[in-house]
């Protein structure tokens, strides 16, 4: 095992390595999200759809600063070709695509990390911090 991957918490137990505290690692959907919402089954739009602005303008943003970018698609590796063209098209800066997510909106997802979600609703701005109720695993 490398060096960097010899991280170890408060307790001395090995965790997986983390980025700097001032960067953020982005999880992006694509369709509903930063366009129009293209079904699989659907796969002729892919190519024509358009980008909703202030999401490409948000994200560009993001990438310039530092942050990582990945879209997370529920879209088939069949379709990832189609998905990283029309991301190039568009300009959007990123630094990986993940085909496959699950379908359907009510996931709820286990990780060793902290994981931050925040459900898109129309409107790609600057991100603020709210105070929310979230499950977590019982002591």
């Amino acid at each position: 095992m490398t060096d960097e991957f010899k991280h170890k918490d408060s307790k001395g137990q090995s965790i997986s390595p983390s980025l700097p505290g001032n960067v953020k690692n982005y999880l992006i959907d694509i369709d509903g999200t930063i366009t129009d919402d293209v079904p699989n089954e659907e796969p002729e739009r892919m190519a024509t759809c358009e980008p909703f602005i202030d999401a490409l303008e948000t994200i560009n943003k993001w990438y310039d600063k530092g942050h990582q970018i990945c879209f997370f698609t529920s879209r088939t590796e069949e379709h990832k070709e189609v998905t990283a063209n029309w991301l190039i098209k568009h300009g959007f800066k990123y630094h990986s695509l993940l085909m496959g997510k699950p379908r359907g909106g009510n996931y709820h997802w286990i990780d060793n990390h902290i994981v931050k979600a925040t459900r898109y609703k129309g409107r790609f701005t600057d991100l603020i911090n709210k105070n929310e109720i979230i499950q977590v695993f019982k002591d």
